[in-house]
């Protein structure tokens, strides 16, 4: 028998849901799906103060092969627990939260059937209710009523709907009204806007979204839905995307690339003369973007970003970078936590291409982003400028590293956290720069004559792993950091350095 709370993979559920991949046999079954529909509703039903029989829950899906199988099983539980069940199809994770909010869906619950970028063989379930995506406790509340339930067949009828078709319109009205164009209806007219879907979900965005909008969208490849990812993985972070993207916008002269993951809740761009605007450069873009509106404000972002981005965000735009921990939804809880307390943060992002902004529900929503960025590259057009002029003054990296050391021993977290705790002490000793607000791992800066950069060790979120990210300013700097690193983690014979 698997077990079930084993799937959770911090505020959402993940497993292996097909064969294919030597050594990862099946656990997200569809007896397990079942079984956690059932216990979906009987926990909305206890949130929401509804009994199962009054709830609406929505259904949706990303491209993958299993898709079809996972539905069925959510939607079988679900139903013989007895809840009202509408099926949305294949569309992005960000709308099947719209389906909470929209009036016209106004549904008590909603899951995606989604594994984000992983490779074909996986899958699994986002789940959200009107206060937003649901947290790490109730993944593990959920899968804990559903070890205690038997399987349960259904043969209710399920309401077909096509809430994507809400969720575009709501963007185009978003794009028509920040650029307000002399033709109100055809705001990105003259723009080329190449999309690079990665046979995910988000292939709707240029059918639905562009094209109405009058953009040319010549040169966007890879909108149709495949779940085997052919052409390559559908992530703004991976290599081989990214320059599937930049070739895309170059051979087609655009002036904007846009990518999605799979599911559509993270993106990156391409300038016109084929810079990626990832990682740093997304947060920057997004962060300039939203200065005018939101002055002296707070950006909250992962641990892993530069000094680059910190020297950009407070000395070129004058807002304050709030450097917290990894994990989009710890962001997004940091930044909620400081908007109730009095301090004003538009926006929550990772490096990694999840973006939250305060005005869209705190929603991290790649879609989302897009609009803006689309805004603003139209508007930057009106004053015959590119999106470029956004982030100029961002300093350019030299040399990002990063490593994932593995730690071999049964009690990887106690080890890790003795780590961090010498690995501080020794930096300290021996009179560098610590970081006096790390709220993740132990953060070193660099800046002598001889080394210039900085270097951030941690430890994994779930596994025996301690990831160590770094940046040189000049030729040399990563090795004699990574020497000076080896120094300071000498004697730890369980850490693989």
């Amino acid at each position: 028998m698997i077990d079930l709370l084993k799937l959770q993979n911090g505020s959402d559920i993940r497993g292996v849901a097909a064969e294919g991949i030597a050594d990862e046999p099946v656990n997200l079954t569809q007896d397990a799906v079942n079984l956690i529909g059932q216990a979906f509703v009987k926990w909305l039903s206890d949130k929401s103060g509804k009994p199962a029989t009054e709830l609406k829950i929505g259904v949706g899906h990303d491209s993958r092969i299993t898709a079809d199988l996972m539905k069925d099983a959510f939607i079988a539980g679900a139903g013989a627990a007895g809840a009202n069940l509408y099926y949305c199809g294949l569309v992005s994770t960000p709308s099947m939260f719209m389906t909470v909010v929209f009036p016209e869906f106004a549904f008590d619950g909603s899951v995606m059937i989604t594994a984000s970028h992983l490779p074909f063989n996986r899958n699994g379930l986002k789940f959200f209710n009107p206060n937003g995506g649901l947290e790490k406790a109730d993944i593990k509340e959920i899968l804990t009523i559903a070890k205690t339930l038997e399987i349960a067949e259904c043969n209710k009828p399920v309401v077909e709907c096509d809430s994507l078709s809400a969720y575009t319109k709501s963007l185009q009205e978003k794009i028509k009204a920040g650029v307000n164009a002399e033709d109100y209806e055809k705001p990105l007219k003259g723009l080329r806007i190449v999309v690079d879907a990665g046979n995910g979900a988000g292939g709707f965005f240029v059918e639905k979204v562009l094209a109405p909008l009058g953009a040319d969208t010549t040169g966007s490849q890879f909108l149709e839905p495949d779940g085997m990812f052919p052409n390559h993985i559908p992530n703004p972070e991976n290599k081989q995307a990214m320059e599937a993207i930049k070739q895309a916008v170059l051979a087609n002269n655009a002036d904007l690339g846009i990518i999605f993951d799979t599911d559509v809740d993270r993106m990156s761009a391409v300038l016109p003369d084929g810079s990626e605007v990832n990682r740093d450069a997304i947060i920057a873009m997004m962060a300039a973007i939203l200065a005018k509106d939101y002055p002296g404000s707070t950006i909250v972002t992962d641990s892993v970003t530069s000094d680059r981005l910190t020297d950009f965000l407070e000395n070129e735009l004058h807002l304050v970078h709030h450097r917290f921990k990894r994990g989009y939804k710890n962001v997004i809880n940091e930044s909620i936590r400081l908007n109730k307390e009095g301090v004003v943060s538009p926006l929550a992002i990772e490096t990694s291409g999840h973006g939250a902004l305060s005005e869209n529900y705190f929603l991290d929503d790649g879609a989302y982003l897009a609009v803006k960025i689309l805004i603003a590259t139209a508007l930057a057009a009106k004053e015959g400028k590119k999106i470029s002029s956004y982030i100029e003054k961002l300093a350019k990296g030299f040399d990002e590293r990063e490593f994932r050391m593995k730690i071999f021993t049964e009690d990887f977290a106690s080890y890790g956290q003795e780590v961090l705790k010498a690995f501080e002490a020794r930096a300290k000793e021996a009179g560098y720069d610590v970081a006096p607000n790390s709220y993740e791992g132990v953060r070193l800066s660099f800046h002598s004559e001889n080394v210039q950069g900085w270097v951030l060790l941690r430890m994994s979120l779930h596994d025996p792993l301690m990831p160590m990210n770094m940046e040189g300013v000049r030729e040399g700097d990563c090795e004699k950091i990574l020497e000076i690193v080896k120094e300071l983690l000498k004697g730890f014979d369980k850490l693989d350095i």
